[in-house]
């Protein structure tokens, strides 16, 4: 492994983060300048381009055989934005939210992640899984219409978070260009992300698995970790746990739908036997916390980025060894 291993991965990860965000902005402002609800946006635009450099690194990893890291950038994004992000945009401004939103919300990621792990249980993702998946998210974003397009205060968030990511107003060949330009630095980033991190790996001994599931996990949440800090430091705190909850779900769904439709994904043994599964307590783990009052106040958000920091320990130090530690 040389210098340019870390370059790679330094240099995948700043044009990920910069192409997440021309790309929500640019598809933001197009939306908005064809005359789409924010509702609409809200539910679709917003949500798919904040997972879109999860998207585009996972595909790239699994199109190049390195299925394992594909996986666990999935997994470890889902944990990342609920432990990690959460926690530290609590930390900023105490989250509010309206109960009944997070219990219908909250709910519908956990049973996505359980659904997962359920179709990750025999071993590996195939066409048919994915199939189900997407199906799963087309479903869940017809309801969320449905339900909130007559719903004056869930239409509220959902415009206040456009207006949160929507930046500048752009004409709309100007808003085409930053799309593009996103794209194509998504592109370039998620490849020498994977590069290198696969090259770092190697050489340090790690399985592409641990390094899927923190490095590259963490680099692709990059784009939600500063859309939900500006919007903590706004006092809309309730818009990133909005944007969590929907980027977990097009996490799980939509890109595991898409990539396990394009090639099959072995599920390694370490991800089925630990890490679905701490994604899934993860997930669970935020309803009572949210439920308590509608608020997810500064202690129990150290709480999450303490847990967070905990799961990053335990992936470097070994899950096995971790296992074999725990009496029979």
């Amino acid at each position: 492994m040389s210098l340019a291993s870390w370059l790679y991965v330094a240099g995948g990860l700043v044009l990920l983060f910069f192409g997440g965000e021309a790309l929500v902005r640019g598809a933001v402002s197009m939306a908005r300048r064809l005359g789409v609800s924010p509702l609409v946006i809200s539910l679709s635009v917003v949500a798919l381009g904040t997972s879109a450099p999860e998207m585009v690194v996972a595909l790239d990893a699994a199109l190049d055989g390195h299925t394992d890291v594909a996986i666990g950038n999935v997994v470890g994004s889902n944990i990342a934005n609920t432990l990690l992000i959460l926690g530290v945009a609590g930390l900023i401004a105490p989250i509010v939210c309206d109960v009944s939103t997070i219990r219908r919300d909250g709910l519908a990621v956990a049973l996505a992640s359980l659904v997962f792990v359920a179709l990750a249980w025999v071993g590996e993702l195939r066409a048919w899984s994915g199939a189900v998946l997407l199906l799963l998210l087309i479903t869940y974003l017809g309801l969320s219409y449905w339900r909130d397009r007559r719903n004056a205060a869930a239409q509220r968030a959902h415009a206040e978070e456009v207006e949160e990511i929507g930046g500048r107003p752009m004409t709309l060949a100007v808003a085409a260009l930053v799309s593009l330009t996103g794209l194509i630095l998504l592109a370039f980033g998620a490849e020498f992300l994977v590069t290198g991190a696969v090259d770092i790996a190697r050489h340090f001994g790690v399985s592409e698995t641990v390094i899927g599931l923190t490095l590259v996990a963490f680099g692709t949440s990059l784009p939600e970790l500063a859309t939900c800090a500006i919007a903590a430091f706004h006092r809309h705190a309730d818009v990133a746990l909005g944007n969590i909850l929907g980027s977990n779900m097009f996490n799980i769904l939509g890109i595991m739908g898409v990539v396990t439709i394009v090639t099959p994904v072995p599920v390694p043994p370490q991800i089925m036997g630990f890490d679905v599964w701490f994604m899934l307590g993860a997930s669970v783990l935020v309803l009572p916390l949210m439920l308590t009052g509608g608020r997810l106040n500064r202690l129990e958000s150290t709480g999450l980025v303490a847990l967070y920091l905990s799961y990053i320990g335990i992936q470097f130090y070994g899950v096995e060894r971790l296992l074999d530690l725990i009496p029979a």
